[in-house]
């Protein structure tokens, strides 16, 4: 197993910025290098101890769902090597098996969440109002009940430390126009239902997810940041899920689970975490790439 990573430090390319979980550095003008650190976030605090292999699955999940959908959306990958936008054997290190390097886009302001069953947020709005994001839906439904069919419910993008809040289809449109809101609506839906369909068959639930899209100098629509992830989606083993409770998955629920033990008020900063806690995630999310994609990641990487 690798050594954990829980922040990069390149000093051959400009460092344009960092999120929960990954840091962005320019490639020349036009493309960025991202590396997936092993960082966590949990109820949006960023946790002092990495899971160990966490970025590289991440990545390998993502590179495997771009090319399994690239047919209904373009993506952002350029196909470069990004051992060899950087130098020296210690940085190359750094981004092995867990950095790409991407066109550089305009990233729309809202998050492209699609939800198949009740759960999360969306949960707790229908319990509320009887509708997700504006959306009716039936009376009566338990939790992790499956919908009828699935719904777009977008969200703003929350700057670091904030909420994503839910928005309507009608908000999102004043914020993007309405032929874009309409177009990566139905983007968004497609590619969840060809990923939620294939997953079947190999025993996971995708219960729900997000993209994010970007345009390019021409305004096309470009797939853009990590997708169909255990970070950006909510995968259950199909073995497990029952109406009614709220389904074990492959990502960060061992790490929730156990902080909800806790007498912290999820603030920074977070307490540290058990050694069996981090191991325990980590096997999760190798057992969600193994399961989806048939790969292990690979030792040398």
């Amino acid at each position: 197993m690798t050594t954990p990573l829980y922040e990069s430090n390149l000093k051959s390319l400009p460092k344009i910025g960092s999120g929960k979980v990954r840091d962005i550095y320019a490639v020349g003008a036009d493309k960025m290098l991202i590396v997936t650190s092993d960082r966590l976030s949990a109820f949006d605090v960023i946790l002092g101890d990495p899971i160990p292999e966490k970025g590289r699955v991440l990545t390998e999940m993502a590179n495997f769902w771009f090319a399994k959908l690239g047919h209904v959306v373009p993506n952002h990958l350029t196909g470069i090597d990004p051992e060899s936008v950087v130098s020296g054997e210690a940085e190359k290190a750094q981004v092995r098996g867990r950095s790409i390097v991407v066109r550089k886009l305009k990233p729309l302001p809202i998050e492209a969440v699609v939800r198949g069953y009740i759960i999360g947020s969306g949960w707790k709005d229908y319990q509320q109002t009887g509708a997700v994001c504006g959306i009716q839906l039936p009376k009566g439904l338990q939790q992790a009940a499956k919908l009828a069919e699935p719904i777009f419910t977008p969200a703003t993008k929350a700057e670091m430390g904030d909420h994503d809040e839910n928005i309507s289809f009608e908000q999102m449109a004043k914020t993007i126009g309405a032929d874009l809101a309409a177009r990566v609506r139905d983007i968004s839906l497609k590619l969840y239902k060809e990923a939620a369909d294939y997953a079947a068959t190999k025993g996971i639930i995708i219960a729900d997810t997000k993209f994010e899209f970007g345009l390019d100098e021409k305004n096309n629509l470009v797939l853009i940041d990590e997708v169909l992830t255990a970070d950006s989606s909510r995968f259950w083993p199909a073995s497990e899920y029952r109406v009614g409770i709220s389904p074990p998955s492959f990502d960060k629920q061992f790490v929730r689970d156990y902080l909800e033990t806790l007498a912290w008020d999820k603030k920074p900063p977070a307490p540290k975490l058990p050694a069996e806690v981090l191991a325990k995630t980590s096997e999760k999310y190798r057992e969600a790439l193994q399961r989806l994609t048939g790969k292990t990641l690979r030792e040398d990487s």
